[in-house]
């Protein structure tokens, strides 16, 4: 027998969200519009969600959080726009994630993320798995951050740069460029420090991936080859394992260039 939905008399629940078994819903929470719930999900108090938004099961809400709020970008033309939550997240205090621009974009979370208080995730952003935004990480629109990257509090990420997976920034940092798989970037304008040597031997990663992903870094960062050059380099001196091939592909791809 499944768990019955508890919503607190002074929450106000609108008849077009759907609810999944065991979801409790704090009081004087608002749910405005089309908004599906996985089972199990928790508003604490005060939480604002905003429709058309799916999450999935076991999300947490904590007070004041506004999720699924229209975007914020000017061309907006009033037409249902989405957002789209995996599982298992949890958004702290006063956290903010907006819909797409367009009906035919999504901004999409995955699951397992930890967003502290303040964090938002701006318009048409794609945000990946078991990543943990620090309180005040700021993402404008279409940005993209790869699954366990950390963004350090205060971080502001320009409109349409990546984060790569396993990156992490520095408290304060303003990044306008891509910041490749595995790096730490730190600074305003941020730089890359090092690679993410923590993040990766708490992830279990092999001593030789590391060891290969710090010669990638070695030639990308440390020699004086430009990034083409480097690039060439890392593809021809290192064996195509799936971090460094990571690496190559997401350099390869990059529109804005890459944090130096």
């Amino acid at each position: 027998m499944s768990a019955a939905v508890t919503i607190h008399p002074t929450a106000i629940v609108d008849p077009r969200a759907e609810l999944g078994a065991g979801t409790v819903v704090g009081p004087y929470c608002i749910i405005d519009g089309p908004v599906a719930l996985g089972a199990d999900c928790w508003l604490q108090h005060h939480v604002t969600l905003c429709g058309p938004t799916m999450a999935g099961a076991r999300n947490k809400f904590y007070a004041y959080s506004s999720i699924g709020q229209q975007t914020q970008d000017l061309k907006y033309a009033g037409e249902p726009t989405y957002l789209e939550i995996g599982n298992e997240n949890t958004f702290r205090e006063f956290c903010t994630v907006n819909r797409s621009t367009s009906a035919d974009g999504k901004t999409r979370v995955g699951s397992c993320g930890n967003f502290l208080a303040y964090s938002h995730i701006g318009h048409d952003c794609i945000v990946g798995d078991a990543v943990i935004f620090s309180n005040n990480g700021t993402l404008a629109g279409h940005v993209q951050v790869g699954d366990h990257a950390i963004m350090g509090g205060l971080t502001a990420v320009h409109q349409f740069c990546r984060i790569g997976a396993f990156a992490i920034t520095g408290g304060c940092s303003k990044i306008v460029q891509d910041v490749p798989p595995f790096m730490i970037a730190d600074g305003n304008p941020a730089e890359i420090r090092g690679i993410n040597l923590v993040g990766l031997e708490r992830n279990g990663f092999a001593p030789e991936s590391v060891k290969l992903i710090k010669e990638a870094f070695r030639l990308l960062y440390r020699s004086k080859m430009n990034t083409r050059q480097a690039l060439e380099a890392v593809q021809q001196q290192l064996p195509a394992t799936p971090e460094i091939t990571q690496i190559v592909e997401f350099i390869s791809a990059t529109e804005r260039g890459i944090t130096r």
